[in-house]
């Protein structure tokens, strides 16, 4: 688990204080780095070729490009409006390892993302017979840029390898072949979006298009009401003279983990949480220090970071007073 520092309320002022006192040459300068690429996935659709995708980094002046690495050569380079990409001409069932970098338009390279290691399939044998299309084809939303589809399996004479998601004619996502489930990011709020999905083999055989399905995305940046975090809980309890704040809450409803919240006290950022590991399942606990004064009032609400990056929905406002 990793935290930030709180700041207190004098801390604050003094760090825009001197912020604004800055000038000239520094002021300019960008050597500040884009945070690693997170949510890496690797999916190795047929003997010679995998699918990556990942999340989107965040920088103070905006992702310029991304960098895919394979066995830490670089091997793409692509747009910041791309978060996926086929890797084509590996050789069957050698095992390779992927990351990825964020750019930003300095020049400043982030850390990687967690590296992933795939195994190729085997050759593909002599087929071409395709897989059945996928049934029962359903979409909901996941906040106000992303959803979830999910659907019936599709059968195969060999064995689905695949499914492939499409928007607009457009393949944009690529599952395993045992998953009958995907998140899928990126999408603009207030959007009509039709989707389809087709199943595919070993040998690259692709089924007929599923029904198609449509979805229009809330509006707002993250605004859906299932992005928030719910029943959120605030109290506080005192040792050896210092006071700290009890967080409890629900995790937001958005098809995917949530591993990250930002919690805010009396209008501003104070801390970030990030699970070190597995998200919690059911109800989520936080505890962290706040002060050594009794009778300190708080106003304490926070927010998750969505699978696709993106923050979700304020949870409710709660009061609570040290000491009280």
């Amino acid at each position: 688990m990793r935290r930030t520092p709180t700041l207190t309320a004098a801390a604050l002022l003094l760090l825009a204080a001197t912020l604004a006192g800055c000038g000239g040459e520094a002021e300019a300068r960008d050597d500040r780095p884009p945070t690693a690429p997170r949510g890496l996935t690797v999916h190795a659709g047929s003997a010679t070729s995998v699918h990556v995708m990942w999340n989107k980094s965040t920088d103070d002046t905006g992702v310029h490009r991304y960098e895919v690495y394979r066995d830490g050569k670089r091997v793409k380079t692509l747009p910041a409006a791309t978060y996926m990409v086929d890797i084509a001409q590996l050789t069957p069932q050698r095992t390779y390892t992927f990351s990825v970098r964020a750019l930003d338009a300095a020049g400043n390279r982030s850390p990687h993302s967690l590296k992933v290691p795939v195994t190729m399939r085997p050759p593909a044998p002599k087929d071409s017979e395709p897989p059945t299309a996928p049934r029962k084809v359903k979409v909901r939303p996941s906040g106000a840029r992303a959803a979830t589809l999910s659907w019936g399996a599709a059968t195969d004479n060999e064995a689905v390898t695949s499914y492939d998601i499409y928007q607009a004619g457009s393949r944009i996502h690529s599952v395993a072949g045992r998953s009958t489930t995907a998140l899928v990011t990126g999408l603009r709020p207030g959007t009509a979006y039709t989707f389809t999905v087709k199943a595919r083999d070993a040998a690259d055989n692709s089924s007929p298009d599923s029904e198609a399905v449509q979805l229009t995305t809330a509006a707002g940046e993250g605004g859906h009401e299932d992005t928030a975090p719910g029943g959120f809980k605030v109290t506080t309890h005192e040792d050896d003279g210092a006071y700290y704040l009890d967080l409890s809450w629900d995790a937001p409803k958005t098809g995917g983990d949530v591993a990250e919240y930002e919690i805010h006290l009396n209008g501003r950022q104070a801390t970030t949480l990030q699970w070190g590991g597995a998200a919690p399942a059911g109800r989520a606990r936080h505890s962290f220090f706040i002060t050594r004064d009794e009778a300190q009032t708080y106003r304490v609400k926070l927010r998750a970071k969505l699978p696709d990056g993106t923050w979700g929905a304020f949870s409710e406002e709660r009061t609570v007073t040290t000491g009280g």
